[in-house]
């Protein structure tokens, strides 16, 4: 008899998912210098596994590590958040496209549904609730693509996207709108107007990316990098 045991998380997969999620929620800041065995007795482990989660973070573009001066989670300058903005719309829009051609129902009923839930999140002022929403409004194009490696290529930066979005849902404005443009893509997807919804989301991720950038260049950005600057230097003598 052959018994076929269940595998739960490792320690290693289990610190990166921790470690994720503070980066991209924001609670550990772009440029925060990352301390193995800080990270190791918050997590109740040794240090091992956190250094290993943080070389798959670091795969994963939400880590940058700089030998003899520290580990640090990402930072990006607006000449990388135009290029990423430039790859982003290449993959979505090849993701809508293919989804609306291969799932159109499924992708309308599926945005149906996280609208709804995206109109109670708005409601009740839940940017928590709302900035995951929105992730997932734009993670179901790749769902319903029926392409492995145009999700693969997703991967490789949407929790970048991710954590930029998390940073911009702080501004209730910027949320309205976003929400207003989610409501009218599905709208249009209902539609069948393949021309407009593919316009609307690029200009979609177009002024996200500006939105980005003069998130980046206000004076409380432009004074964080100096502070990071300075944390670097610190780490870097220790």
């Amino acid at each position: 008899m052959t018994l076929t045991l269940a595998r739960g998380p490792s320690l290693t997969e289990q610190a990166a998912a921790y470690i994720r999620s503070r980066i991209v929620h924001g609670t550990l800041q772009c440029g925060e210098p990352l301390s193995e065995l800080a990270l190791a007795q918050e997590l109740g482990v040794s240090k091992t596994p956190v250094r290993e989660a943080l070389l798959e973070l670091k795969r994963q573009g939400l880590v940058e590590i700089h030998p003899q001066r520290g580990t640090f989670v990402f930072e990006m300058s607006s000449a990388q958040v135009v290029q990423l903005a430039e790859m982003r719309s290449i993959l979505e829009l090849a993701a809508l496209r293919l989804a609306m051609d291969r799932n159109r129902d499924h992708l309308r009923r599926r945005w149906a549904e996280l609208v709804a839930d995206m109109n109670v999140a708005m409601a009740n002022e839940n940017t928590q609730d709302y900035r995951v929403l929105d992730g997932v409004f734009h993670q179901a194009m790749f769902d319903l693509a029926d392409n492995q490696f145009l999700s693969e290529m997703f991967t490789v930066i949407a929790f970048r996207i991710q954590a930029l979005r998390n940073r911009l849902s702080l501004n209730p404005a910027l949320n309205e709108k976003s929400h207003g443009e989610h409501k009218h893509l599905l709208e249009l997807v209902t539609r069948g107007d393949n021309e407009k919804v593919l316009e609307l989301l690029a200009w979609h991720i177009e002024w996200t990316r500006s939105s980005y950038i003069e998130l980046l260049e206000t004076p409380a950005a432009d004074n964080r990098p100096t502070r990071n600057s300075e944390r670097r230097l610190k780490a870097g003598k220790r």
